[in-house]
């Protein structure tokens, strides 16, 4: 076989299943070569049916260690409904430390919808979208501001059309406890696996975990208490499973909106970029953002770089030497609802 992909997986069994899905792709080295992809399925009685999904990006790696994790703790005896965990969903950009598949150029989270018979990133988005995420009741797919950018940690869901499936979204987003979220309004075309999980009938959640291509104790708590959080909520778990301490309930959540192009600030030209505020700050449109050197004309002052709109600073870049169309800034809009 030389395309579409094999799913060793029956979802309809009770039990735990691991294996691997594999993906036929030809390389040099290896003319029957398979992209095999890691995944669990753990299914005990009727309930809920979650997808946890992270490595959509190979460099956003909060989501992966601790899915990894749960892969070896989540016992099938303590749960009710079906967990099925995608630990690495794009592999080759994961074992590359790149946020693209380095086989095919890929960028996993604007392939959906997909292709059957198309590059292995399309083949996989369409077997994600087409198969597994119709199948489940709630995805959560983990993200992170991969190795260039700092993010604030939040979550994130898309809009929906559907009210219903749109009120679920928000209460479990809620329940997952972070203090910021982003309501997106990508649309119901939007390649990204939000978008996928709309069309597939899913409650859709993801969000942003931590950063720089690393993790820190903060941001690995932050998303191992999310994603109990979410098991809890669902009714799927009856206690925390990755968290080391009780979790308390959790507070305010500051609702978040970034649609505008005039909240970034993006480079011009080659530069060296130097942030003058930290994340999750509160700025005013007018406010220094920060300073942008050129160490090619070192007599050249550096430019001021000051925000367009008032918001909540919600990234920036981490890399300092930067290119022409870099975005070095952002700050969100607080809304209501």
């Amino acid at each position: 076989m030389h395309s579409g992909l094999v799913n060793p997986i029956d979802f309809s069994r009770e039990g735990r299943q691991a294996g691997h899905l594999a993906i036929p792709y030809s390389i040099d080295r290896s003319p029957y070569y398979q992209i095999r992809i890691p995944i669990l399925r753990l299914k005990n009685g009727e309930g809920p049916s979650l997808l946890l999904m992270a490595g959509n990006h190979g460099d956003e790696y909060e989501g992966e260690l601790q899915l990894g994790r749960l892969m070896r703790r989540l016992q099938m005896e303590e749960i009710r409904g079906a967990v099925t965990i995608l630990p690495m969903a794009n592999l080759p950009a994961v074992m590359a430390a790149r946020r693209c598949s380095p086989f095919d150029g890929g960028n996993l989270n604007r392939a959906f919808s997909g292709d059957p018979t198309g590059t292995p990133t399309a083949r996989l988005a369409h077997f994600l979208e087409h198969d597994l995420f119709p199948i489940h009741d709630v995805v959560l797919d983990l993200h992170s501001g991969g190795t260039s950018m700092a993010h604030l940690p939040c979550t994130l869901i898309e809009r929906q059309a559907d009210a219903a499936r749109f009120e679920r979204s928000v209460s479990l987003m809620r329940a997952m406890g972070a203090s910021h979220a982003f309501i997106a309004d990508n649309g119901p075309a939007a390649p990204t696996s939000m978008g996928a999980a709309g069309r597939a009938g899913s409650v859709g959640l993801s969000g942003e975990f931590g950063g720089g291509g690393t993790v820190a104790p903060e941001t690995m708590a932050f998303t191992a208490a999310t994603i109990d959080r979410l098991l809890i909520a669902l009714g799927i778990v009856g206690r925390p499973v990755l968290s080391r301490a009780p979790l308390p309930d959790p507070g305010p959540l500051q609702l978040l909106s970034l649609s505008r192009h005039s909240q970034g600030i993006y480079a011009n030209h080659r530069g060296w970029f130097e942030p003058a505020v930290a994340l999750g700050t509160s700025v005013s449109a007018g406010d220094i953002a920060g300073w942008y050197h050129d160490l090619e004309r070192l007599e050249q002052p550096e430019e001021e770089l000051r925000f367009a709109e008032s918001g909540i600073v919600i990234s920036h870049r981490l890399h300092c030497d930067s290119q022409a169309g870099d975005c070095l800034i952002q700050v969100a809009e607080p809304i209501s609802s």
